[in-house]
C-alpha cells in the first residue's frame, strides 16, 4: 500500500514541477532574430579573439622554454 502511495506522490511532484517549469518559460524574455544574431556574433568572434590570444601566448612561452631548454 506505501508503494501505490510513494507512485502517486512522485507524479503528482512531477507534474507540479513540469507546470511550475511551463509558467517559468512564459516569463522568459526570449530574443528576437536579429538580437540572436547580434549575439550569436559576439560570441564567435570572442571565441576566435581568445583563441588566437591563447594560441600566440603558447607560441611565445613554447619559444622562450625551446631557448631556455637548448
Amino acid at each position: 500500500m506505501t508503494t501505490q502511495a510513494n507512485t502517486n506522490t512522485k507524479a503528482g511532484s512531477l507534474g507540479k514541477y513540469l507546470r511550475g517549469v511551463k509558467s517559468e518559460l512564459k516569463k522568459v524574455n526570449w530574443p528576437n532574430g536579429e538580437e540572436l544574431k547580434n549575439n550569436t556574433s559576439v560570441v564567435i568572434a570572442s571565441c576566435l579573439l581568445a583563441t588566437i590570444l591563447l594560441w600566440a601566448l603558447d607560441t611565445f612561452f613554447g619559444f622562450g622554454l625551446n631557448l631556455i631548454i637548448k
